[in-house]
């Protein structure tokens, strides 16, 4: 899916309970192999990757997570974020003594005009190499023990994504432990994962349920049939999936549907402590590199101090430019981490230590993050003569 938003969350050990993922450097982009490209439905595929022995630990991740991918086409550097779609592949002890890799996938879902999305169904092929980031984002599970748990997934389309890791690791982390699946699409046709979701079912029958809401398609229950609005989201509520019973909510899809979700959620009740959500970009536009600014001799000029894998770098940005703060870091440090440039998906996050920032849009930081001075700098313009950024905090 690309990308999103989440909620701050934690992990507890195993066999059986969420695995902890070992702490790590900054995030950072590794060359890997496609491993397979395999059709998920007549426009979405699953891109399987081959993660080397040597950069496995750098790839371990919770579920729930996710990759941002870059690439070149046509010229042009493309960055793209997507949920990583497989129940995590931790390693055991033996398997690191061994030496042996593991492999992480994501769905592709195409978009009408989108670059990277279609350059992905009609051209990628296995044995192809992509730039990948090493797992990020938040949009994991927060009970650690998940005995007598209900979690719950709403997903639109390509939402699905990231529940599906979910769902694996909460149904095999406890045997008390179940999963509820509110999934909307046009029609049966555009359902990805169809298949997997029927075979979950069959091994988890007692403590996962799937509900398929169809746009475009008469189903049997007409709380089922037709798009998602207030009224028929608190008739589910009402009827399928009472809130008092749930633990914790998984929100994954369009602005306007995880929007509505919240709303009736709080409405009813729910504490927004319960409630994680991820959410779709708003097109499948180039993520934008920086783009050319000049100092001229004797304009007001910002400085901008960036601390990034230990270094620090400074740049003037004009104060008539009104450039983001990446904008500027870009300029000195061309390994910055970003990838929607949106401020959607929360690569870019870095915090201010000193100086301060207005956001023109946030979707990716919670409140928590927010008073501990975090900001996306891809939306950070700077409201001070001096700003100093740490994006290794």
């Amino acid at each position: 899916m690309s990308l999103f938003t989440a909620t701050p969350a934690s992990a507890s050990t195993p066999p059986h309970r969420a695995q902890t993922v070992p702490a790590k450097k900054r995030a950072r982009f590794h060359t890997l192999a496609v491993h397979e490209v395999r059709p998920l439905t007549d426009d979405a595929v699953e891109v399987t990757f081959t993660v080397p022995a040597a950069l496995a630990d750098e790839y371990d991740y919770l579920p729930g997570q996710y990759v941002a991918l870059r690439t070149r086409i046509d010229g042009v550097e493309v960055r793209r974020s997507y949920s990583l779609c497989r129940a995590p592949d931790h390693r055991t002890p033996e398997d690191r003594v061994a030496g042996r890799g593991t492999r992480l996938s994501v769905a592709v879902k195409r978009d009408e005009g989108g670059l990277f999305s279609t350059w992905a169904q009609t051209q990628l092929r296995p044995g192809d190499t992509i730039d990948v980031m090493s797992p990020q984002g938040t949009f994991t599970s927060a009970l650690g023990d998940l005995d007598h748990r209900h979690v719950v997934g709403i997903a639109a389309g390509s939402g699905i994504t990231p529940l599906m890791s979910l769902a694996h690791t909460v149904l095999a982390a406890s045997d008390t432990a179940r999963f509820t699946l509110l999934y909307t699409n046009r029609s049966t046709l555009d359902v990805m994962f169809l298949e997997e979701l029927a075979d979950l079912k069959d091994r988890y029958p007692t403590r996962l349920t799937l509900h398929h809401v169809l746009s475009r398609e008469q189903r049997t229950a007409p709380v089922l049939s037709g798009r998602i609005d207030e009224e028929k989201l608190r008739t589910i509520f009402g009827v399928l999936l009472p809130p008092e019973t749930v633990d914790e909510w998984f929100l994954c899809g369009p602005l306007a549907l995880v929007d509505l979700c919240r709303e009736v959620l709080a409405d009813v009740g729910v504490d927004r402590a319960h409630i994680r959500f991820e959410l779709f970009t708003t097109g499948d536009e180039p993520a934008r590199a920086a783009r050319p600014v000049q100092v001229r001799a004797g304009e007001k000029t910002v400085r901008i101090e960036v601390t990034l894998d230990g270094v620090s770098s400074t740049v003037e940005s004009p104060v008539d430019a009104h450039e983001s703060v990446l904008n500027a870091a870009l300029r000195v440090r061309p390994d910055a981490p970003f990838a929607c440039a949106g401020g959607v998906c929360g690569t870019c996050r870095a915090r201010v230590v000193e100086g301060s920032v207005t956001m023109t849009e946030n979707y990716a930081l919670e409140p928590e993050e927010l008073a501990r001075g975090f900001v996306l700098t891809c939306q950070s313009h700077p409201t001070s003569d001096r700003l100093v950024v740490d994006y290794d905090v």
